[in-house]
């Protein structure tokens, strides 16, 4: 596998991409739109909040088919709570788009993200669509990247190349997310795309095992949007053929998605809303993977935690209480507790001051490993989180779009 660090959606054949302004934001480009020179068997991923936002609704809708060949996507706005009109909106956008490119509505994508609550400036939106068609380009990935950015501080895209049959399939993925980040999936928009062949089984089965596995295992602060997507578009435009399910082609797509998904997700927590450590958070011991999984979200979610390591201090303390909140059965008696190389806690006991003051020099580091072993099990389970830092509280106090 050739992995493209910055690779845009547009290295895969067929792919164009566009990015404009069209006064959503302030002087930033806040329209996207991504479109696949022919149909493309398409499945996705969607936010589990039990209010859901319009474009959601109407991407469910759109792709109940499996079939797409273009993604609309605006940011500044998220046209969530928006009623009826929300809806109204959502479909007049995948219908412009249709109308522009000369394809079926129902083979249209529509992604929204920003603020909640604000209706969208239909002529605005209407005329942005015409100018990102216009704008179409095998160049445009960057620009699309930026378009669907709120408070990112940076474009998130990945690409790699790989092999099948003797002929190269590329498969590329652009994101967004920084705050309102927790899995189900989060305030995050990820689309994928490959020139690969596909039936839709395959890649909805594909689609949903790396998502649990990778944006499905990253938290900013506990907060589940209503705008959340994960979407990918299969051409076939690389020429192989159909890879089946269970296939030792499939399996080596599976490593692909899975690793472009990955780097995606640390992306997004990278970035976190005033993040300055990227935590992964490992649970190891635990009777069962779900169990390892409960506790590390636990401990990733503790504003306790999170502000520890901010302020670089092995407080462990926070960490084996958030354990116990964790809401599965363990042995206070039996755990372990790692700060990267650094044991601080055996059998549920400190192991003295000399430790903890290693540890926390070691939180000095960008990169944290924090390891709880419950000495229970063999399953286990890691979360990938941040630090909390005052800058988040600024950022989501003064937050517009």
């Amino acid at each position: 596998m050739k992995i493209i660090e910055k690779g845009t959606l547009t290295l895969v054949r067929g792919i164009k991409a566009s990015g404009i302004h069209c006064g959503l934001k302030t002087g930033k480009k806040d329209l996207a739109l991504i479109f696949s020179e022919s149909p493309a068997t398409a499945a996705g991923v969607y936010t589990r909040n039990k209010i859901v936002a319009a474009p959601v609704l109407v991407t469910k809708e759109n792709l109940s088919g499996y079939r797409a060949q273009a993604i609309i996507i605006n940011s500044g706005i998220a046209n969530s709570a928006t009623g009826k009109k929300g809806i109204e909106d959502a479909r007049r956008m995948a219908s412009v788009t249709a109308n522009a490119l000369n394809i079926p509505p129902e083979y249209v994508i529509v992604a929204s993200t920003g603020r909640i609550g604000n209706f969208l400036p239909m002529e605005k939106i209407s005329s942005g669509i015409s100018l990102a068609v216009n704008s179409l380009s095998e160049k445009g990935g960057d620009s699309a990247a930026e378009a669907i950015l709120t408070t990112d501080t940076f474009s998130k895209t990945i690409a790699v190349q790989l092999d099948i049959s003797g002929l190269t399939v590329t498969l590329a993925g652009m994101a967004k997310g920084a705050g309102m980040i927790r899995p189900d999936m989060a305030t995050m928009l990820a689309f994928l795309v490959t020139d690969a062949s596909f039936d839709v089984i395959t890649l909805r089965s594909m689609l949903s095992n790396a998502v649990e596995k990778t944006f499905n295992r990253i938290t900013v602060d506990g907060d589940t949007s209503t705008n959340d997507m994960v979407i990918i578009m299969a051409n076939t435009l690389s020429g192989i053929p159909s890879i089946m399910q269970g296939s030792s082609e499939m399996f080596k797509f599976v490593e692909a998605l899975e690793y472009v998904c990955h780097e995606l997700a640390l992306m997004i927590v990278r970035d976190g809303e005033g993040a300055t450590k990227q935590v992964n958070i490992r649970v190891i011991g635990a009777h069962t993977q779900k169990e390892a999984a409960r506790i590390a979200f636990r401990i990733a979610e503790s504003p306790l935690v999170k502000t520890s390591i901010y302020g670089r201090s092995c407080n462990w303390g926070r960490v084996i209480a958030a354990v116990g909140m964790g809401g599965v059965p363990i042995d206070p008696e039996k755990i372990d507790i790692n700060y990267g190389p650094y044991q601080v806690v055996q059998n549920g006991m400190s192991l003295g001051q000399e430790r903890e003051n290693e540890a926390a020099d070691y939180l000095r580091s960008k990169q944290i490993n924090i390891i709880v072993n419950l000495n229970l099990g063999k399953e286990e389970s890691s979360v990938w989180t941040t630090d909390l830092s005052p800058e988040y509280i600024h950022i989501n106090a003064d937050y517009i779009t």
